[in-house]
């Protein structure tokens, strides 16, 4: 059994802190069809594939490509074998020294998570969120957006992460735990009652364990282990962010992108511009 050390000790701070290419044609045999959007940028085009099962992520994409929203806003965060990152509205008129990342449209997308179908191989296009601290939910930017460049792994590698995620998934339900408890801990702080707050910790931790129990541990399936030891992602990522798209096209220019000079902050040196989302229709 984990032991969060000394969480209820510190549960003030942690709960006050913040944080902030396939083949088209064969894919859609059989299925809807689905839509794709192209992307002129100063580094070369891409075409995206937008998932028909994840809907509110596809029919807003759709809507803010039509309205322009990402005519002209900047690739502001890029990490090689990791992902490139774009589509915050403050990047067009941005200076080259300002800090990016922030930009919304004034609200946030639900989950749609599917990750045993559509996961973070290379080439997955997936929202971006706020962490976990202020958005419980997982729900997605309302506008941002990246696409997994990643790295190849080895099945020991991805049997690691399985547990890194699952022990993660179980620190999340027993910090939520201890957020419905916080009257009670607040009355055993006061009255500096430590042996109390021990037994709560540890009722808590007995807790957290079987739910994460009842919801089920996470597991990479046949499919993810194949992909990410041939193709790359980044598997750390699946369950957390809603994946709702690929690239079709283009991929030597995220290629391109993703080997960019940035500076500290990730942005890339030289701007790296989208010039126009064109939803083919």
């Amino acid at each position: 059994m984990k032991v969060y050390k000394l969480f209820l000790i510190l549960v003030l701070i942690a709960f006050t802190a913040c944080g902030t290419g396939s083949n088209n044609q064969s894919k859609n045999m059989g299925k809807d069809k689905r839509t794709l959007v192209k992307f002129e940028t100063t580094a070369g085009n891409f075409t995206v594939e937008l998932y028909n099962e994840t809907p509110k992520h596809r029919d807003n994409f759709i809507k803010l490509c039509k309205e322009g929203v990402y005519d002209s806003t900047l690739f502001h965060r890029v990490i090689k074998n990791f992902m490139i990152q774009a589509g915050d509205p403050d990047s067009k008129t941005a200076s080259d020294t300002a800090m990016l990342g922030g930009g919304d449209v004034g609200y946030t997308i639900p989950a749609e998570f599917m990750a045993d179908k559509y996961f973070h191989k290379r080439g997955a296009l997936a929202a971006a969120r706020q962490g976990d601290d202020v958005n419980p939910e997982k729900a997605s930017s309302s506008c941002q957006f990246y696409i997994v460049t990643g790295r190849k792994f080895t099945q020991d590698q991805l049997l690691n992460m399985e547990g890194n995620i699952n022990q993660q998934r179980e620190e999340n339900i027993f910090n939520e735990l201890a957020h419905q408890r916080m009257k009670e801990i607040y009355k055993f702080r006061r009255a500096g009652d430590n042996d109390k707050l021990l037994a709560l910790q540890d009722s808590l931790e007995v807790q957290a364990h079987q739910q994460l129990k009842d919801e089920g541990y996470f597991k990479f399936n046949p499919e993810q282990i194949q992909t990410y030891t041939t193709v790359g992602g980044a598997p750390h990522l699946d369950g957390s962010y809603t994946v709702f798209g690929e690239i079709t096209e283009g991929m030597e220019a995220i290629e391109k992108i993703e080997i960019a000079k940035t500076n500290d902050a990730d942005r890339p040196i030289i701007n790296i511009r989208i010039l126009k989302a064109i939803v083919e229709e």
